[in-house]
């Protein structure tokens, strides 16, 4: 009898122990955070972003030399022309070399920036080879976001109180927790195409490098590739009203099989069911 009590109690541990493995394997890690102190971009979590940091880090080399080079200038022309030094003043009025040089060098500056610029520009325009699309909506104050390639149902997005983050999601940081988050899966490139209901919004999420302001009557096009799961925060980045600072940007990367999961989640309580190519065999009513 004793046996048998401690393989029941042996046999519950273990499967309290199988749910909580389970349970951690699906949790999402909470990446795309700020942080306290932060100073620099976040981490680059999609190519484009990688592309901004590049593109950042390029221009700040180029706006360091320049800055180093006109204190130069300025020190040296103090200390050169002081007037202890020179007490009568030159009288020359032109440079023709010195004036081609300043005007040659930086429209050489300006192509060396714009070459990078429009090319980044152009990269994040567009999406090429879009596994499928989501229309992404701002309302005040709350965000929607329609999947017309997974049967065109809609999700809305809006802030948790402190209570219920507290509550249901007590990792994810506090102005940030929604009840839906936008999701979409690991490694596939997804189009987004952004709209307004009401007023102007920014559909913004730092760590994708994507920044849209969506207009209403408008589409704005943009595109996101994330290849590691877990969640990633944004914020409304246009004054869009008294509940501007209310507006968070929840996305959520799952694994291919759990977004198909979701999908189909969503398709059942939105009503949506697949269609059979089968006829009715029910007889109509007014027959």
């Amino acid at each position: 009898m004793v046996g048998k009590r401690l393989l029941g109690i042996f046999g519950v541990l273990s499967a309290i122990a199988g749910v909580g493995v389970a349970s951690s394997a699906r949790a999402q890690p909470v990446i795309g955070v700020p942080h306290e102190w932060q100073m620099d971009f976040p981490p680059s979590y999609t190519p484009l972003m990688e592309r901004v940091a590049s593109l950042h880090d390029l221009l700040l080399v180029i706006i360091t030399l320049i800055s180093v080079f006109v204190l130069f200038l300025l020190v040296y022309a103090m200390w050169r022309f002081h007037v202890s030094r020179n007490p009568t003043p030159a009288t020359s009025t032109h440079n023709t070399v010195l004036e081609i040089a300043w005007t040659i060098i930086p429209i050489l500056i300006l192509v060396v920036i714009a070459i990078p610029s429009f090319r980044l520009l152009y990269y994040g325009d567009k999406a090429t080879d879009a596994a499928f699309t989501i229309k992404v909506t701002g309302h005040q104050w709350y965000w929607s976001y329609a999947y017309p390639d997974q049967g065109n149902f809609t999700v809305e997005s809006r802030i948790l109180s402190e209570a219920d983050r507290v509550k249901l999601k007590p990792n994810q940081p506090r102005m940030l927790a929604v009840d839906e988050e936008m999701v979409i899966p690991a490694g596939a490139t997804v189009r987004i195409i952004g709209t307004a209901a009401d007023s102007m919004h920014g559909w913004t999420v730092p760590g994708f490098g994507i920044k849209k302001t969506v207009i209403p009557g408008r589409l704005n096009e943009g595109w996101i590739n994330v290849p590691k799961e877990g969640y990633y925060f944004g914020q409304c980045s246009q004054i869009c009203g008294n509940g501007h600072s209310y507006m968070p940007i929840a996305v959520r990367v799952l694994s291919k099989p759990e977004f198909d999961k979701w999908v189909e989640q969503k398709k059942k309580s939105a009503g949506l069911l697949p269609a059979t190519d089968f006829a009715s065999a029910t007889t109509p009513a007014n027959r």
